[in-house]
């Protein structure tokens, strides 16, 4: 079920990230004891750049992506594929990536994805609930904008 309203029905500023995220249950991830050679198989089968990390009890810990992986395994000379194996994903992830609140609005989501092709959102606990795409909300507001067009030419 698509939980994305219709940009007609409400007002801009009511649009959170609940109503635009993808739910967690349908999000590829990996889990911070996988090796890598797990992530990158999960990277090429679902096609992502990059997936969410959480850990056993699903908690949000942070992003693995194939440039992280392909950078952790290149050697001097070579790309050292048995690295993939032994290397687990904890240790080269990124930490350092915003996260989301459902409740945030679509002005705070728009401003943190920014740099990301996706953000995670997370509940106050840190447990994952799903995430939120650039591409999502660039359509969303697509949506507003088109549906209110009328009220932005008219000058006052």
């Amino acid at each position: 079920m698509n939980k994305m309203k219709n940009a007609e029905s409400m007002q801009l500023i009511d649009i959170t990230a609940e109503t635009m995220m993808i739910p967690s249950e349908k999000v590829a991830h990996v889990q911070v004891g996988n090796p890598l050679e797990h992530a990158l198989l999960v990277l090429v089968k679902s096609g992502y750049s990059a997936v969410p990390v959480l850990d056993v009890s699903y908690k949000y810990k942070g992003t693995i992506g194939k440039t992280i992986i392909l950078n952790s395994v290149l050697g001097l000379e070579r790309f050292e594929m048995e690295r993939l194996s032994n290397t687990k994903v904890h240790e080269v992830m990124n930490t350092q990536t915003p996260c989301l609140k459902k409740s945030d609005d679509i002005l705070t989501c728009l401003k943190t994805v920014i740099d990301y092709p996706f953000v995670c959102v997370v509940d106050e606990e840190g447990y994952f609930d799903g995430i939120l795409t650039r591409r999502t909300i660039l359509k969303q507001l697509n949506n507003y904008f088109h549906l209110n067009k009328n009220q932005l030419y008219q000058v006052e």
